[in-house]
Parts: C-alpha cells; sequence; structure tokens
C-alpha cells in the first residue's frame, strides 16, 4: 500500500521538474553550478525515500518512524533552501506547502490528532454530539450506556452539578478526560466485562480524583478511585508486599470499583444507580439501610435524600453529571481535547527518574507535557526516584519516540540529568566576608556579607588551683561572680581560703 496521495506524487513531480534545470539554462552555466544542483536532485531522491521508509515504520507502530519522517522532511527543507540560492535552481516558493502537506501525510498515518496538526485550538472534528474519538464507538453506542441515560434523573440537582462542571470546575473536567484517555485502556475493560457503563466510570473518576492516580484525602482514601484502606483490602487492594500500595492503580482499582458496583447492582436493584453512587461515597452500610427502611425507594425521595450526608447528596449528582457531559459534550458546547493515548513502552536505556523524564520528553504537542502521564501510568515509582536501567515504563507510542530521540543521549537529555541532580543548598558559597551567589542565568555575583563569628569554646567545668591564686582572680578570669562561685565551693568570706590542688566548680561562670 502506497502511503503518497496523487497529490504529493504530483508535487514531488513539481519539485522534481523545478530542480531540473531546463536545457537552455544548463548550458549557460558552469559544470560546478550543474554539479551541484545534480547533487541536490540526488539528496532529495534520498530524503523521499527515507520518508517513504519511514512512513512503512509509522504505519507498523514504530516508535522511531515518527522521528525518521521528521528528519527526511528537514533534508527535504535544506534540500530546497540550498537550491533557492543557486541560480536557474529556484523552488523555495514551494516549501511550504510542500513540507506541510507531507508532514500532515506522515502525521495522519502515525494517528496524529489535528490538535497538533492544523488544529491548534483543539476543536478537532469531533463525532456530532458525542465523545471523541478516544472513546470508542462501540462505547458509544454500548446498550450500558444507553440504559444509564434512561435510568438516570436529569433532575435540577443533576443540572446544577452540570452547571458546575461547565463553569468553576470546567478546567477539573477537562483534565479529568485527558488524564482518562491515557488510563482508558486500563480501566475501562473492568467496567464493559460486567456490563457497566464507561461514563459512569468516568464520572467517578472526576469526581474523585480528576484522574491523578496519586490523590489522597484526609480520611486516608487513595488512588485513582479512592477506596479507603478497609474497603479496598476487602476487594484486593493494598499494600503488595513490595512496598507498593495497589489502590494507586488505575487497572487494579477499577476492576475494585467494578466488582463494588456490581455487588451494589444485587444488593440495591439495577434501576438505582443514585443509590450505588451513594454507597461508594457514604459506604454500603448506610445505604442498606435506607434502602431497606424506605422499602426501596428512589434515592430523590425526601425521606432518602436526607439521611444521606451533605458530601454525599453532593457527590451523586456531581458523578451523574460528569457522566453525562462524557456522553454528551457538544450540547454544552464542550470540546474535549484528544490526546495521541496508544499505548506503548519506554526500555530505559539508562537510569533516570520521572522528573529527567518530563524534562527531556518536553511538551510534544500537549499542553501540560508527561509528568502526569508518566506518574498515571506508572505508579509504583515515586517521581524522584532512579529507576534502574532496563526497566519498561508503560507510555504512549508518542512519548517512546521522544524518549529515543530526546532522553538517551544528546544535550537535552544531558542537560535534564544535570537539572535533576542540581542541589540547591551549594548554590550559596562563602568566602571570607563575601558570599558567592549563583543566579538562575548561571551567572556568579558576590555579595558582601557579616562576618561569621567563631563558635565560642565550651566553658571548662572546673577548675584546678595552682600555687598563689586567688578567688577573686579565679572569677575574673573565667567571668564569675565571686560569691556565686564561693557559694558553690563552700568558701567563706571575706578571706576565701584555696588550698594548692583544690578542684573549684565553676558555677555561676561564662
Amino acid at each position: 500500500m502506497s502511503f503518497a496521495s496523487p497529490l504529493l506524487r504530483r508535487l514531488l513531480l513539481g519539485i522534481a521538474l523545478a530542480l531540473v534545470v531546463v536545457p537552455s539554462l544548463a548550458q549557460a552555466q558552469s559544470r560546478r553550478t550543474q554539479a551541484a544542483i545534480d547533487a541536490l536532485n540526488q539528496r532529495m531522491v534520498a530524503a523521499e525515500a527515507r520518508w517513504r521508509e519511514a512512513l512503512v515504520k509509522i504505519g507498523n507502530s514504530d516508535p522511531a518512524g515518527l522521528d525518521e519522517s521528521n528528519a527526511a522532511l528537514e533534508d527535504m527543507e535544506d534540500v530546497i533552501v540550498e537550491c533557492g540560492r543557486i541560480k536557474g535552481c529556484g523552488s523555495g516558493n514551494l516549501l511550504a506547502s510542500y513540507k506541510r502537506l507531507l508532514k500532515a501525510q506522515a502525521d495522519a498515518a502515525a494517528g496524529v490528532t489535528g490538535e497538533e496538526m492544523d488544529d491548534p485550538g483543539g476543536e478537532g472534528d469531533l463525532a456530532t454530539g458525542d465523545v471523541p474519538d478516544s472513546a470508542t464507538a462501540a462505547s458509544l453506542l454500548a446498550a450500558e450506556d444507553r440504559r444509564f441515560l434512561e435510568l438516570v434523573k436529569m433532575n435540577p440537582a443533576v443540572q446544577g452539578a452540570i452547571r458546575r462542571w461547565l463553569t468553576d470546575m470546567r478546567v477539573a473536567l477537562i483534565t479529568s478526560h485527558e488524564n482518562f484517555q491515557y488510563m482508558q485502556h486500563l480501566m475501562s475493560p473492568s467496567f464493559k466485562r460486567r456490563g457497566l457503563p464507561e461514563a459512569l466510570l468516568f464520572g467517578i473518576l472526576a469526581k474523585e480524583s480528576n484522574g491523578r492516580v496519586h490523590s489522597r484525602s484526609r480520611a486516608g482514601a487513595a488512588g485513582p478511585l479512592q477506596f479507603m484502606p478497609a474497603t479496598g483490602s476487602r476487594l484486593g487492594l493494598g499494600p503488595d508486599g513490595r512496598g507498593f500500595d495497589t489502590r494507586y492503580d488505575p487497572r487494579a482499582s477499577a476492576d475494585a470499583a467494578a466488582v463494588y458496583l456490581g455487588e451494589r447492582y444485587a444488593e440495591l436493584g439495577g434501576d438505582n444507580i443514585e443509590l450505588w453512587l451513594a454507597a461508594y461515597n457514604g459506604g454500603e452500610g448506610r445505604a442498606r439501610r435506607v434502602h431497606r427502611e424506605s422499602g426501596g425507594r428512589s434515592f430523590w425521595d425526601p425521606d432518602v435524600f436526607n439521611q444521606f450526608p451533605p458530601e454525599t447528596r453532593d457527590y451523586v449528582p456531581m458523578v451523574i453529571a460528569a457522566a453525562w457531559l462524557y456522553l454528551h459534550p457538544r450540547e454544552y458546547g464542550l470540546v474535549f481535547p484528544r490526546v495521541d493515548a496508544r499505548p506503548a513502552t519506554i526500555q530505559l536505556k539508562r537510569p533516570a527518574s520521572i522528573y529527567e523524564l518530563t524534562i527531556c520528553l518536553g511538551n510534544g504537542n500537549t499542553r501540560d507535557g508527561y509528568m502526569r502521564v508518566l506518574r498515571n501510568l506508572n505508579p509504583q515509582y515515586e517521581a524522584e526516584a532512579w529507576i534502574p536501567e532496563g526497566t519498561r515504563l508503560n507510555a504512549t507510542v508518542r512519548m517512546a519516540g521522544l524518549y529515543e530521540r530526546w532522553c538517551t543521549r544528546g544535550p537535552r537529555a544531558d542537560l535534564a540529568r544535570q537539572l535533576v541532580n542540581s542541589d540547591p543548598s551549594t548554590a550559596v558559597v562563602r568566602v571570607g566576608n563575601v558570599e558567592a551567589v549563583t543566579l538562575p542565568d548561571g551567572s556568579v555575583v558576590q555579595q558582601a556579607v557579616a562576618p561569621v563569628p567563631a563558635p565560642a569554646p565550651a566553658a571548662p567545668r572546673t577548675h584546678r588551683v595552682a600555687s598563689g591564686e586567688t578567688l577573686v582572680a579565679i572569677a575574673r578570669r573565667y567571668s564569675c561572680d565571686t560569691r556565686t562561685l564561693a557559694a558553690a565551693n563552700g568558701l567563706k568570706p571575706p578571706r576565701y581560703v584555696l588550698r594548692q590542688g583544690q578542684q573549684l566548680k565553676l558555677e555561676g561562670c561564662r
């Protein structure tokens, strides 16, 4: 299968013709000029061949493909620029359209989204009325999602929650969606296997943690879905024997949440999603008791609603509202930015920390870079901890390509290593009565400082009396009060008789 479109073929032909000097001009040019033009033609052909090979790698999900296609395009750009400097070889005016079309073709084959190409605003071309491409069409049309929309009540409480998500909490909602896209392949299967709506998973994730797997509440709930220790332990979450709490693991926590909601389905009925959520937030014991005593009435019944604490009464509509917006963003003028979340792994070629990788990977056409993604996909590692060479980290195809390009060698890799190894305590160096201070730009300035007095030697605790010494002389030597010193050693005024070799306790001395 050829990756080049007819338009690109015509464009390549046009550039080739532009680079070939017409006979009349060729005859007038020197042999040196013609040789230079021939060399440029050969470089262009070689660059095009490299570009086609890169597209094959991209089609095979090889992370090196995108970098190689970019390098080939840069070589083509150099050829066209050099051609523009040679009389009779003017093709510089074709550079912009040529590079843009080839780049778009390579990015499309790589699955790079519109946000990274010609849609910097992130509006994209979303499927009308529903979730972005990161959520599958099967999920959008799945029976469990339709059933969710039929079962939940679109009442003023949910409408108020939608208003909050779209105003004060819009950034949190969008951040939650971006984080969820990276973890979707880990978390959604657990819900789908049990016939639970993916939208419900997203709603819980958005409300509980905004998709930050290391979230922890003051009450002790932890992880992307915020399990308390006891509940997590009952569902198989907790310390794994290596010091890692699996409540922070997105796959394990999603599986536990699916089991928990399945229990509530069996216990509270399939048409009472609101009560499931009330149990998730406020405890199944309370929800079970309220459900039993109310005869199975709806969560929105006043006798049921008012038996839950304010936090739960707020939690339930907020989760439902987030799930609703997940399924119907366009109705509310909401556009969820797409991210290239295709999963891949990075095998470290040298020890690194997540901090170091975050720096060397750069932003990669994202808004916030990859710090949160690395932490979410590899929750077992602290951000500053060194991870051994050879370790495989969960990442994306895009991140794997950036790692090979920027993090294994070269100036950016060295800079990232230097930054994470820097010790702020070494920035201030005392030299005599001046202070050398290293500024952020690397320059060093000298600042005068007050001299630092040498620490006073520890005062002696006793003194042995030498021949001819008097108490007054000893008191003066140690800055003592004579009367205090005499009283401490049982000496009687006014003579304060001393014996040679006598040990005096130096109380009251400085």
